[in-house]
């Protein structure tokens, strides 16, 4: 019954275009005139000459000419005949006037490559959406309460019905309200009953969609505008997104170089510490650095160059021009910045190590200064005392003798004592060179020792002159005595020295270093024993001096007048050396252990140094065969090189353990490794340039999904381009030279001939895929120019006329009309961004759609010209 009523006012809508109506429509349709009548007037076109005779034959053959006419329109009819029509078959005659309503009414209605129902319910959908009570899910009970239909007409002619004062709940209201207005103000006559749909559980789908489709139709002239306010809206999308992409590169490019720019002075500052431990501090600070702060950096590096070309890759496939960064930012210039970073950070490295090895060689040097400083203070403590003595004036004969033999056992001592005073006086002479920071008290201590010396030289040549002048009065001496104190001296001095060498500290690099010194300290330990008779021959002189004196009653006190050294000092003397001995073997012990676990880093840091250099080489020479080699599609080779890149990202614990490693080496103070050829600046380099590498080669298969995909390349011609590319790339460098992309081009149907025409064609070919004229062209580049040979792209043309469509065929449109037909963050994108029309047909408000439209695909200059628009 619901189908009935609607089908027939559906028709009595178009046949009264030809003066006539139906009240009955399976009766009314049974000659076939009307059938006949009514598909004129919806198609359009003449149908053969009906016969108008008045039996069953001449209506049978109306009929046929009617679905005749319905199948030539590509339309089934299933079991429909002209008998059936004729006989008055309702459900027949409704199913016939159902398939021409789909035919004429719904099947050409389409929304976003949707059809028939499909497009029919997402135009519903579109329309409704703004209004929060309205949910269209059906052509059946979503319709119940009325006010989808009151939403349809409020959409598009808000004047029609107030919307705001209808209620969910009266359904009556609200259907009425629609039918009626519907009727009155768009010609669309009643074709349901209110009453029927409210009171049905499942309202008829067929009849409201009839219904509906003629509101479609009502609205059509909308429709063409919201066709047009769609292409407008998806370029001013690309734009904005475009814009965006351009102000992230231009932030993320002055945070790099800003950061750059703040880390290089800092790698830059060359002021040496005067501490160990402050030198020590500046190495840790520089570890963190490489550690934690420089990583992030890179990556930020990396993915700034993948922006651009991403962003560069969407312009082109929108027919954009290029992006040109400010001055000062484009990626080469971060480039060099980067490379100045770089250079910096490994002369920052290099002093580092040098000033710490210099450091620790003044350390070593002060201290043997303070040593041996220590040592001839104490020796001549109380010398100057002693020479500037006037003794010999009222000594005896033999005391006089006694006397100058003690002086000449002095200057024995004082010759021996020579060297080390040259040798205080070259150690304080090269920490000067070495610029150590206490120099001035080194000097100092220095300065006093010569000047101490140089008075002592002239003490003593006073006193040898005084005692040689009284020598001549004096006859008797004790040659015991002058025996002991000549061999005592140098034994004294010498058992000095060894105790002097064996707390000498040392400093050692290698094992070979360690075993030299223990070799040397081996060779003194066998001289010990041949010390020790020269100990017990001098012992032996004192005792038979004691003897003598003691046997002759000579008046000496028990004391050595030639010497002050006595065999208690001698004995003490040798019981430190034999004391220190074992010290000395114990140190060189300790150090000849370190230096093992030296080697054992050395080998340990090698051995793992040794595998991932090469493997990093290998991953380097694998990612350029893959990304020039042609295995499934892109997507597969995506996948391949994300798992690919998956894989050495799960390598990065152990470059982590070779840096921790590497650390262990610093903080051992290792300099040298010739177990291995790499260090760990090579590691890291290469480490590096690896990720860049999976990165930027993963970034330009992206680049040609997104250039397939934008400009509907299918697979497999992207692998002929792939195919044909790689055939020529002989020396697979992942580049063509000239020749190489032109017989590429020709293997692909160009025409490109040796004359002058086809070498200028070759010439604007080259212009586009190498702009900077490098001589080689890159597969980006080659697909770049293939897409674009092969699709097209919308132009500012495309869009001049959108916005025409939406304006209403004006040279001009109003802000108005822009927010009523686009989003409205496009709407004011647009407004914000149109000039003010200037035409002789200019009204207040226009707006130039014509000069926007040109800017969006203009030249740079146009671009940059808008770009400096602070709103732009």
């Amino acid at each position: 019954g619901h189908q009935c009523v609607t089908f027939t006012a559906w028709c009595n809508s178009h046949l009264r275009k030809a003066g006539t109506q139906i009240e009955n429509i399976e009766e009314d349709f049974r000659d076939g005139l009307k059938l006949m009548l009514l598909l004129e007037v919806i198609s359009g076109e003449r149908l053969a000459k009906p016969e108008r005779g008045k039996m069953r034959v001449h209506k049978i053959s109306n009929v046929n000419k009617a679905l005749n006419f319905i199948a030539s329109k590509g339309v089934k009819l299933v079991s429909i005949g002209a008998e059936e029509i004729v006989d008055g078959n309702a459900k027949m005659t409704l199913g016939m006037i159902w398939t021409i309503i789909l035919r004429f009414a719904i099947q050409d209605i389409s929304v976003e490559e949707t059809s028939a129902k499909e497009g029919l319910l997402l135009w519903c959908q579109r329309k409704t959406a703004p209004y929060k009570n309205v949910n269209i899910q059906n052509f059946h009970i979503s319709w119940k309460d009325g006010l989808g239909f009151c939403a349809l007409i409020h959409r598009h002619r808000p004047e029609l019905i107030d919307y705001g004062k209808l209620r969910k709940d009266d359904p009556m209201t609200n259907l009425n309200t629609a039918f009626d207005v519907a009727e009155k103000y768009l010609d669309i006559p009643k074709m349901l009953d209110a009453e029927d749909i409210v009171s049905t559980l499942r309202p008829d789908e067929k009849a409201i969609m009839t219904y509906v489709s003629c509101y479609y139709h009502a609205f059509s002239g909308k429709q063409k505008a919201e066709t047009a306010a769609n292409r407008i809206c998806k370029v001013l999308a690309v734009n904005q997104e475009n814009e965006q992409l351009m102000e992230d590169y231009e932030k993320l490019a002055s945070d790099l170089l800003e950061w750059i720019r703040r880390t290089i002075p800092w790698l830059e500052n060359r002021v040496p510490e005067n501490t160990m431990q402050a030198m020590q501090q500046k190495l840790e600070d520089f570890r963190d650095y490489r550690r934690l702060h420089k990583p992030p950096k890179v990556q930020e590096k990396c993915q700034l160059e993948i922006n651009f070309n991403t962003l560069q890759t969407k312009l082109r496939l929108s027919n954009r021009p290029a992006f040109m960064p400010s001055e000062g930012k484009m990626v080469s210039d971060i480039s060099n910045a980067w490379g100045s970073l770089e250079g910096a950070e490994k002369g920052y490295e290099e002093w580092l190590l040098n000033e710490i090895r210099r450091l620790e060689r003044l350390d070593h040097l002060a201290e043997k200064f303070r040593q041996k400083a220590a040592i001839h203070e104490a020796w001549t403590d109380g010398k100057e005392e002693m020479l500037q003595q006037k003794d010999y004036e009222t000594a005896s004969l033999s005391d006089i003798k006694a006397l100058l033999k003690k002086h000449e056992a002095f200057e024995s001592d004082l010759a021996a004592h020579q060297d080390r005073v040259e040798q205080i006086a070259a150690i304080a002479q090269e920490l000067n060179e070495l610029e150590y920071y206490d120099s001035p008290s080194v000097n100092a201590r220095c300065q006093q020792i010569c000047d101490q010396w140089d008075s002592l030289g002239v003490l003593t040549q006073k006193r040898s002159e005084a005692l040689q002048r009284t020598e001549k009065l004096l006859e008797t001496i004790d040659q015991l005595y002058l025996e002991f104190a000549k061999r005592a001296a140098p034994f004294n001095n010498w058992m000095e020295g060894a105790m002097e060498d064996l707390q000498d500290t040392f400093i050692v690099h290698t094992i070979e270093e360690i075993q030299g010194l223990s070799t040397a300290h081996e060779q003194f330990k066998a001289t010990l024993p041949e010390a020790d008779k020269e100990r017990q021959a001098i012992l032996g002189i004192h005792n038979e001096i004691a003897k003598i004196v003691q046997t002759y009653h000579v008046n000496m006190a028990g004391t050595n007048p030639y010497t002050t050294i006595n065999p208690q000092e001698i004995n003490a003397k040798w019981d430190k050396v034999r004391q220190l001995v074992p010290q000395r073997d114990q140190a060189l012990i300790e150090e000849h252990a370190r230096q093992q676990n030296n080697e054992r880093l050395r080998r340990q840091f090698a051995n793992q140094a040794n595998v991932i250099g090469p493997w990093i080489q290998t991953k380097m020479e694998e990612i350029g065969r893959i990304s020039i080699e042609m295995h499934g599609t892109l997507e597969d080779q995506l996948t391949h090189l994300r798992q690919y890149e998956k894989s050495i990202v799960n390598y990065k614990p152990k470059i982590d353990q070779l840096e921790g490693d590497h650390q262990l080496i610093q903080e051992a103070l290792i300099f040298d490794n010739k177990h291995t050829n790499y260090t760990m600046e090579h590691i890291r380099v290469g480490w590096e340039q690896l990720l860049t590498t999976i990165a930027r080669t993963i970034n330009e298969i992206e680049n040609q999904v997104l250039t397939r995909d934008a400009k509907g390349i299918s697979q497999e011609q992207m692998n002929e381009f792939r195919a044909s590319f790689n055939h020529f790339d002989r020396d697979h460098s992942g580049t063509l030279g000239a020749e190489e992309f032109k017989a590429c081009l020709i293997s692909l149907g160009f025409d490109i001939g040796n004359d002058a025409q086809g070498e200028a064609e070759f010439a604007r070919i080259m212009s586009i895929v190498d702009p900077n004229r490098l001589g080689v062209i890159t597969f980006q580049a080659f697909i770049d120019f293939m897409s674009r040979e092969t699709a097209d792209t919308d132009t500012a043309d495309q869009v001049m006329a959108s916005f025409k469509v939406l304006a209403g065929d004006k040279n001009y449109i109003l802000a108005d009309e822009l927010r009523r037909e686009l989003p409205p963050d496009q709407a004011e994108y647009c407004i914000a961004r149109m000039t003010p029309y200037t035409g002789p047909d200019a009204i207040p408000g226009a707006l130039d759609y014509m000069s926007f439209s040109t800017a969006l695909y203009g030249e740079n200059a146009a671009f940059t010209c808008l770009s400096e628009d602070p709103t732009w």
